[in-house]
């Protein structure tokens, strides 16, 4: 379960598997609608009377990007057929075009021709039923649409246009689909299919022994026939591989924002830092919503995906991505909280990419009992994260857009959901989606958000208002060393649940208990939040070396193992990160940052092939575990680079 490489321009997203497959379209929003849904767009070839798909286990890759771009680089390598692919995959930074490049070249000594056959398997918005899939004669195109998506198919070789095509019904009775009919290396020819339908294409070249040739291979995707046709005309005249170099020379100038002395981080980790930047902007739609993932093979374990923007996530995202000096590409981040925020003060669980409400699983009533179905967390971090930004950027002008719709509503909101019983908020549930209660990790978020709106109050000079924020931060403060430190096992509590009509302490070890210092609450060097961390060091590691931490003692999500004494639960990328923060954060010389430049290089390793994050390590065999790439990975890697980096520049300078 992942996705290999992912391309995009914050409108079009393209997902790419393992073996060169597109299996995911997303257009127009990123995230937002998936024209493919997880299907299998098939790339074969044909020579000498032998055909082969690129999933057949023939086939060996070779998988990653042109440095410091998002276009790919692939070598695909069959011994059978004496041939190697080498390929490149991009998205027109400004249009919604998508191109491929493919290099065959003849590892025979004799010339041969070589057919190379493109297979199109749409789900239009997100369904099967009632598609069109037509040959288009007056540009010699293949097109599919319904309703206002058109998708227009062309290509070239030495030898001219389109070779081949057909189109057909798949999936339907007794008909798989036309990739099919590809396989005797002849398309029947049928111009047009409309229902559950599929079209291959076929383009031809003759390869002399030991020599190469290219084909070219793009998809236009507009709201009508006339805006595809336009696109595909613009590819014809501009050239394809014109194109794709201006694609790699725009995310290049693109990446020149990026913090280049990192101090002593090894090569493979500066690399990963900027594919990291690269791999967050495609997941950014141009209108805000930062989206947490987009691989659909989530669907085989439930009828739902990471295809949204969590507040949560996106907060985080955006302060790392102003760390590292991209505050441009994430304050429409902030503008679409603004424009979601509910008419209360507080965000939803979650977000389509287009800004309707999330779907959810948090009840607004259980035994009778009435609850707000929020993560209070996922308001607060939202206006800490822009106070960070506005303190790095002092690009006033943000704030003061979003001050009346954004930070006095949210902050309102977060001084009155309060338990006062216990100077504390009010129950919601945890950043984990699973548990109803009052959670370290929240309060000290919500600490953290009222400090930030408390410093924007004053900023525009409502004193008053200020006063109140700063004084209700405080009594949180005090609620939470009251109610949530425990003496007896010397660190803070996960939380408090309700048992029995009393508050009662969740004692489960919880990486999550970063958020005490990472939110301002208490500093790093605080005896209490030194204990702390070092019990989520001691406590969540995976001692069977795979290394790595777990989200708490016994995760069920997922979990691999039963040997909780050894495998809490399955390490997580953004975890083992929050303790290597907790290190950068805390050291006194430079032999200090030995340990959290180690669990970059571990992260590295535990990368796909391509440099893509998962979510999850397995923790039998180090090989990635649910979603991948996911923006919260890659964001929290980002982070911890730009915080390394920034803290080495400081030691360094202390030893000089």
């Amino acid at each position: 379960m992942a996705r290999h490489l992912v391309i995009g321009n914050g409108k079009l997203l393209v997902n790419l598997d393992k073996n060169c497959y597109i299996r995911d379209i997303y257009y127009p929003y990123v995230g937002q609608l998936n024209h493919v849904g997880g299907q299998y767009c098939r790339f074969g070839i044909w020579v000498g009377g032998q055909f082969s798909w690129l999933e057949e286990p023939e086939w060996k890759f070779e998988l990653g990007y042109i440095e410091d771009s998002l276009v790919t680089n692939v070598i695909a390598k069959n011994e059978r057929l004496n041939v190697e692919l080498h390929m490149n995959d991009g998205i027109h930074q400004r249009e919604c075009i998508y191109i491929k490049r493919v290099v065959v070249r003849n590892k025979s000594s004799e010339p041969r021709e070589f057919r190379l056959f493109f297979h199109q398997d749409l789900m239009i918005d997100g369904s099967e039923v009632g598609d069109t899939a037509a040959y288009y004669p007056d540009n010699h195109t293949m097109f599919h649409y319904k309703r206002s998506s058109y998708f227009m198919f062309n290509g070239f070789s030495d030898e001219g246009g389109m070779m081949q095509y057909t189109t057909g019904i798949k999936r339907f009775h007794s008909a798989e689909g036309t990739w099919r009919d590809a396989e005797d290396g002849i398309l029947m020819g049928n111009s047009i299919s409309q229902g559950s339908v599929d079209s291959t294409m076929s383009f031809r070249t003759v390869v002399p022994g030991g020599g190469e040739k290219t084909v070219y291979y793009w998809m236009s995707i507009g709201k009508n026939l006339e805006e595809v046709k336009e696109l595909n005309q613009y590819v014809q005249e501009s050239h394809p591989e014109k194109l794709l170099s201006r694609i790699v020379i725009y995310w290049k100038h693109w990446l020149h924002r990026a913090e280049v002395n990192l101090g002593d981080l090894p090569p493979e980790v500066s690399r990963m830092f900027r594919l990291s930047l690269l791999i967050v902007r495609t997941q950014t739609d141009e209108r805000g919503a930062i989206v947490a993932a987009n691989d659909t093979d989530i669907l085989q374990y439930n009828r739902d995906h990471y295809s949204y923007m969590w507040p949560r996530d996106g907060a985080l995202i955006a302060d790392a991505m102003s760390a590292a000096g991209f505050q441009s590409v994430i304050s429409p981040f902030f503008q679409f909280c603004a424009q979601t925020l509910s008419p209360d003060g507080y965000l939803f669980h979650k977000y389509n990419p287009d800004g309707t409400v999330g779907s959810s699983w948090h009840p607004y009533i259980v035994q009778g009992s009435r609850r707000l179905p929020i993560q209070e967390d996922e308001t607060a971090l939202v206006l800490f994260a822009l106070w960070k930004d506005y303190m790095r950027n002092q690009v006033i002008e943000l704030p003061q857009s979003l001050y009346n719709n954004l930070i006095r509503k949210g902050a309102a909101f977060l001084s009155q959901y309060m338990e006062h019983s216990l100077s504390l908020p009010k129950p919601s549930y945890d950043l984990w989606e699973e548990r109803y209660g009052i959670w370290t990790y929240t309060v000290a978020s919500v600490y953290g958000g009222l400090m930030a709106g408390a410093y924007f109050t004053e900023l525009f000079g409502d004193y008053e208002r200020s006063d109140h924020l700063r004084n209700t931060a405080q009594a949180i403060k005090h609620g939470m060393l009251t109610h949530l430190w425990d003496e007896e096992s010397g660190r803070f509590a996960r939380g408090l649940i309700q048992k029995d009509n009393r508050w009662v302490k969740d004692m489960t070890l919880e990486s999550s208990l970063f958020g005490i210092w990472e939110f301002g609450v208490l500093p790093v060097e605080d005896p209490r939040v030194i204990s702390t961390m070092s019990a989520i060091k001691t406590g969540l590691s995976i001692r069977n070396g795979v290394g790595g931490a777990a989200r708490y003692t016994n995760d069920y999500y997922f979990q691999q193992s039963g040997d909780i004494e050894n495998i809490p639960g399955n390490p997580w990328i953004i975890c083992t990160l929050w303790v290597a923060n907790f290190e950068i954060e805390s050291a006194q010389s430079l032999k200090d940052l030995e340990g959290p430049r180690q669990t970059m290089e571990w992260v590295v390793k535990h990368a796909l092939s391509s440099g893509l994050l998962p979510e999850q390590i397995h923790p039998l065999d180090g090989s990635p575990l649910s979603v991948a790439p996911l923006t919260w990975s890659h964001a929290t890697f980002i982070h911890s680079v730009s915080r390394y980096a920034a803290k080495y520049a400081e030691l360094s300078a202390i030893k000089a």
